[in-house]
């Protein structure tokens, strides 16, 4: 390749890569603190994943969500699920219309909320199964499937769905196989106490900062290519798939850990994960090569919801992110040299 032509492409990605401190620096406009969770947003938009955010009310889950998709040149919509939602109000539905020209009576599909590039599922495990259901095809093949004809959804698309773990009572739990679809799930916390200051000191006065978009459709695409080209060594693969494998209970690689707290391990979908979520971290970073350092980091995310926990770690209070720590302490990283 020509040095012109290589100077225009690192010229390129650090435009875009640049672009990436804009977006943090919108959301940051209206989203006090929270870096570690908007990170994690920025891979699911890197990645073209899907994210679910969890947090008990009030952390501005709703808020980055809605922030992020202000500062994106990209269409929005928001769902509130709730029990009385149906299939049909996210897909959209068939309508039979007369033609007053002719009085023939023909059907007409309307869109529903889905067909956007940036979707707010608001409180999701709120609706029931079949309803939660209705987005499955959608975030796994891009395409929604009604009146026998097959509908492509804008690119780029993705799903962030919120739910809050403190309120069961007339909820419905993700089931696994709806879970696994979430490239990251994404856990909030409090604030600590200088944050906390600044959400009443910015809450609670004039109105907020306007949010500029600074990204467009045609620009995450670019982006989400650069990362698939993000240099990966077999040696952080097999370091990946060891870390996965890990993870399941009764197998040659298990760990003490897993054996005695984990019911059902992590599939291969969370290795796919892992290593795309690295490559995106890494670009991010300024870095054109993944790292164990990159893994490390997105492993939490990747993992937490794909590893099950039985009953003596429930028992025992133990969670799938404790879990989650002693693999990546249990599993040794591969050196730098053979990297």
């Amino acid at each position: 390749m020509e040095s012109s032509t290589v100077g225009a492409v690192e010229n390129r990605i650090e435009q875009l890569t640049g672009k990436l401190s804009s977006l943090r620096s919108e959301i940051a406009k209206r989203v006090v603190g929270q870096e570690e969770a908007v990170e994690d947003v920025l891979l699911c938009l890197l990645t073209g994943g899907h994210g679910l955010l969890e947090g008990v009310p009030g952390l501005a889950k709703t808020m980055l969500i809605r922030t992020l998709a202000d500062a994106l040149d990209l269409d929005f919509s928001r769902i509130q699920f709730t029990p009385d939602l149906m299939p049909g109000d996210i897909t959209g539905t068939e309508v039979i219309e007369e033609d007053r020209s002719t009085g023939r009576r023909v059907t007409r599909f309307l869109h529903g909320p889905v067909f956007t590039q940036v979707l707010l599922a608001d409180e999701i495990n709120r609706a029931p199964p079949k309803t939660q259901a209705a987005l499955l095809e959608a975030m796994q093949e891009g395409h929604v499937t009604a009146g026998g004809a097959v509908m492509d959804l804008p690119t780029p698309f993705f799903v962030l769905a919120t739910q809050n773990p403190i309120e069961q009572e007339g909820t419905y739990p993700l089931p696994e196989a709806q879970l696994d679809r979430f490239m990251l799930k994404i856990s909030l916390d409090y604030p600590d106490s200088r944050e906390e200051v600044e959400v009443l000191r910015t809450t609670t006065g004039g109105a907020a900062e306007a949010v500029e978009p600074v990204l467009s459709g045609q620009e995450i695409l670019e982006l989400q290519t650069l990362v698939r080209g993000v240099a990966v060594s077999d040696v952080i693969l097999e370091y990946t798939a060891l870390l996965v494998r890990s993870s399941r209970p009764g197998r040659e690689e298990s760990l003490g850990v897993t054996n005695q707290w984990v019911r059902w391990g992590a599939g291969p979908r969370a290795g796919q994960s892992l290593i795309l979520c690295a490559k995106a971290h890494a670009l991010m970073s300024g870095r054109l090569h993944v790292t164990p350092d990159d893994l490390v980091r997105v492993a939490p995310a990747v993992l937490r919801h794909r590893i099950l926990v039985n009953f003596q770690a429930e028992a025992e209070g133990r969670t799938a992110d404790e879990i989650v720590e002693a693999l990546l302490a249990g599993v040794t990283p591969p050196r730098s040299d053979l990297l």
